[in-house]
């Protein structure tokens, strides 16, 4: 099968080459015994992939390995008592070895893939959606006619959290940085967005009526302050990661003085060695496929062999959307 390694830690300009392997055996790390092997048609791209090049991820594989955490196509195998079998189309998460024709997932980590949704669409939705409900419903605690604040709205986690909060019965407010992004935003849902300024904050604060309850958070940086100067009284903010490169700090008076919260929310962590979560969520988000709130919106692609470029999108902050690649398409 052809597939994309890490040969090295340089970033991605160097550290990617496109190879022959044998197909992976039919079992999974994450589990034991077999798992479900799947012809792989789209891959996701995902932050962590670039930090993989760069040696900076907390999972460190040896070299050389195959990258890519979720992938959507055909399922070709799968253990007796799987909720899927041969034929089904699904999404699966499977940590490693994602950019390639053949990947294998755990069978609690792998879903069916609703028909309104295509393999591009499948390759996003198990890490930014159960993220993005991992992190509201379950670390945020958002409930019906509550406000929620997306930081970073038009990417990958940013589009899901937007679907997931209207899903749960939220208003929402997206935060861009421009017209472009602001448009995807609101194709995905947003009730509002705000391009990020000096007064970003007041903004929000004003059109939340005083404070929004719920901020998500995946970009982290220099907007840590103002996100919790955001709040009304028992707000949460939500960490979900750091793509804006650095890691922010918080003075604990703050959330002393209007009675708020910073949450951590750390979803691959959390769920690996817990199946019926990973059932329970996925569930959720099939619902909210059903009802129609999620549609995942899929922004640029790229062959396999083009993974390198995929990945620089990441890192220079032009990503809308989930960045995918399309495995069988040259």
């Amino acid at each position: 099968m052809r597939a994309i390694q890490i040969v090295e830690e340089s970033g991605p300009d160097a550290a990617l080459a496109l190879v022959e392997l044998p197909e992976p055996e039919p079992s999974h790390m994450l589990t034991p015994g077999e798992g479900v092997v799947v012809e792989v048609h789209c891959a996701g791209v995902s932050f962590p992939e670039l930090l993989q090049t760069r040696g900076e991820y907390q999972m460190k594989p040896p070299l050389p390995f195959v990258p890519g955490s979720e992938v959507a196509g055909i399922v070709r195998s799968a253990p007796a008592g799987a909720q899927v079998k041969e034929g089904d189309r699904v999404a699966a998460f499977c940590a490693l070895g994602g950019f390639a024709e053949t990947a294998v997932a755990p069978e609690f980590f792998t879903f069916p893939l609703a028909p309104e949704l295509d393999f591009g669409q499948g390759a996003g939705l198990v890490l930014n959606y159960h993220t993005a409900y991992f992190s509201l419903a379950l670390r945020g605690r958002l409930k019906e006619g509550e406000t929620v604040l997306v930081h970073g709205a038009a990417g990958g986690v940013g589009t899901a959290a937007l679907q997931v909060a209207r899903a749960l019965g939220a208003r929402t407010i997206g935060l861009v940085s421009t017209d472009a992004k602001r448009r995807v935003a609101e194709e995905a849902g947003a009730g509002d967005t705000v391009m990020v300024s000096d007064t970003w904050k007041d903004e929000v604060v004003e059109l939340s009526g005083g404070g929004v309850d719920v901020v998500l958070d995946p970009v982290g940086g220099d907007r840590f302050t103002d996100s919790l100067r955001s709040l009304r009284e028992n707000g949460r903010l939500v960490v979900v990661g750091f793509t804006g490169g650095s890691i922010p700090e918080v003075k604990v008076n703050r959330l002393l003085l209007r009675n708020t919260e910073v949450v951590g929310a750390g979803w691959g962590a959390y769920v690996m060695g817990k199946p019926e979560l990973n059932r329970e969520i996925g569930s959720a988000v099939s619902r909210m496929v059903d009802e129609g709130f999620i549609r995942p919106v899929v922004g640029e692609r790229f062959a396999l062999g083009d993974a390198a470029d995929a990945l620089k999108t990441l890192d220079e902050r032009r990503a809308t959307g989930k960045v995918v690649l399309d495995v069988r398409a040259g």
